[in-house]
């Protein structure tokens, strides 16, 4: 199914990222990175939804990513692109700080951004009663 003319509203592709975020940590939870890296279907997976969710970050608009500088959007999308292309070169130590490091950061700055959205929302449904 082609999304070709349905223009989704970014708040969405937040959600997304928050999802595929709270899936890599799930994935990785209780694993070391030894663990990680031998455990073939927990590492294809992890880094599948970590492209994801960098896919999802280039459909953030760009009026939005400047609202929140906080994000490092071009780092997450450079990231998408790089597990995409470099398959083979892929540095495990980087993986696993992304996976530790970034992602718990990350997910706190998306439910930020959320819990903003939905407040503006709200106030623009209130404009409208």
């Amino acid at each position: 199914m082609s999304e070709k003319g349905v223009k989704r509203e970014w708040r969405f592709y937040i959600d997304d990222m928050v999802g595929f975020g709270e899936k890599v940590l799930s994935y990785t939870e209780g694993l070391d990175q030894a663990g990680f890296l031998n455990d073939d279907l927990t590492y294809d997976a992890t880094l599948r939804n970590l492209e994801l969710i960098g896919e999802a970050a280039t459909r953030i608009p760009d009026e939005v990513r400047q609202r929140y500088p906080q994000v490092p959007w071009r780092l997450i999308i450079a990231t998408r692109n790089r597990l995409i292309h470099a398959y083979l070169g892929i540095d495990e130590d980087t993986v696993w700080s992304i996976i530790q490091d970034n992602v718990p950061e990350l997910l706190e700055y998306l439910e930020t951004i959320r819990n903003e959205s939905k407040v503006n929302i709200s106030t623009e449904n209130d404009l409208f009663d």
